[in-house]
């Protein structure tokens, strides 16, 4: 199953999501730069539990790489789509997550989210020589993070069938538990340790998240409830993708909609990705709002109504509702 995109907008621009983004990326240019001594560099700065457990690893290191690593291995990764997959997931929930906590609370979290899972894999296999690196733990904490903020969010998932894409919109609540739960029979299986994949890393940064938003809800109520931003940068555009669900009726083939867009995108206009969930054979299509578009609008999308069994088909009419997303 992968994630494409959730269905809560975030109310502020997600800056520390997008710089956390932006910083794995450029530490994976660098262990690129490295070229024959890019496994060197990933045992420097990885975590290897042997280097504070084992004596004759430690004295290999120094002081410095033995702290800096306890930090550095959550921005390592061992190949090209291992960071895009990492990246993407925390993409689609490290928004929402930072929109409640705010920017400063949500790097702290992020932060030690990753510590944490850290220290799972630590104490499930505290003499591995074996460096962990990736920021799967971290975004594990995002994630469960996500599982108590929103748990009746939808998930658009992409589940390939036989190579053929099916997409379906699946309640965060399940999508993430049964990842969760995954993770606890991966762990649990005789070949977790021969997979080369941290899974107690994970389910420690998970379980973090979850116990890390519960703790926050002890905090005064009107803060819980309106989030913990002082001051945010607040988004002028809205999702890109938004996922519809057009009433059917008995005896007309059209159908009948709500697209929302923010004031900027009604003056400058947009360009959205529009998904109408149908079971298993969901559509998926582009949606051109012009310039100067204004409230209350309809745009007519022909031929993307219902079919009857003659072949005939209706359209679609999308109202254009003009609101702030914050």
């Amino acid at each position: 199953m992968i994630p494409i995109r959730d269905t809560i907008p975030a109310k502020h621009y997600p800056v520390v999501t997008h710089v956390l983004i932006g910083v794995n990326v450029l530490v994976f240019l660098i262990q690129l730069g490295h070229g024959s001594q890019f496994q060197e560099f990933v045992i420097t700065y990885g975590l290897v539990p042997a280097r504070y457990t084992l004596a004759d690893v430690a004295v290999r290191f120094t002081f410095a790489q033995q702290v800096i690593s306890l930090f550095s291995f959550m921005f390592l990764h061992g190949g090209f789509f291992h960071l895009i997959f990492n990246m993407w997931s925390l993409y689609i929930f490290g928004d929402n997550v930072e929109d409640h906590l705010g920017s400063a609370y949500f790097l702290v979290f992020y932060i030690a989210a990753g510590l944490v899972s850290g220290l799972f894999h630590f104490i499930t296999d505290p003499v591995s020589t074996v460096p962990v690196i990736g920021a799967s733990g971290a975004i594990a904490g995002v994630m469960g993070a996500y599982f108590i903020l929103y748990p009746h969010s939808r998930v658009l998932t992409l589940i390939p069938i036989f190579f053929i894409p099916f997409f379906v919109e699946i309640p965060a609540f399940f999508f993430l538990g049964l990842w969760f739960v995954l993770q606890l029979l991966s762990a649990a299986g005789a070949h977790a340790q021969q997979a080369g994949i941290a899974w107690w890393a994970h389910i420690g940064g998970f379980v973090f998240g979850v116990a890390a938003l519960k703790m926050f809800a002890f905090l005064p109520s009107d803060r819980t409830k309106q989030g913990y931003h002082r001051r945010g940068i607040r988004r002028k555009t809205s999702d890109r993708l938004q996922v519809i669900r057009p009433p059917a009726g008995e005896s007309s083939l059209d159908l009948y909609e709500t697209l929302r867009v923010t004031p900027y995108e009604a003056a400058a206009g947009a360009r959205k990705l529009v998904n109408i969930p149908q079971g298993m054979r969901n559509k998926m299509f582009r949606v051109v709002v012009p310039p100067g578009t204004k409230d209350g609008s309809v745009l007519r999308l022909r031929g993307l109504g219902k079919r009857d069994k003659q072949g005939r088909t209706g359209d679609l009419y999308l109202k254009v509702r003009i609101e702030h997303p914050w």
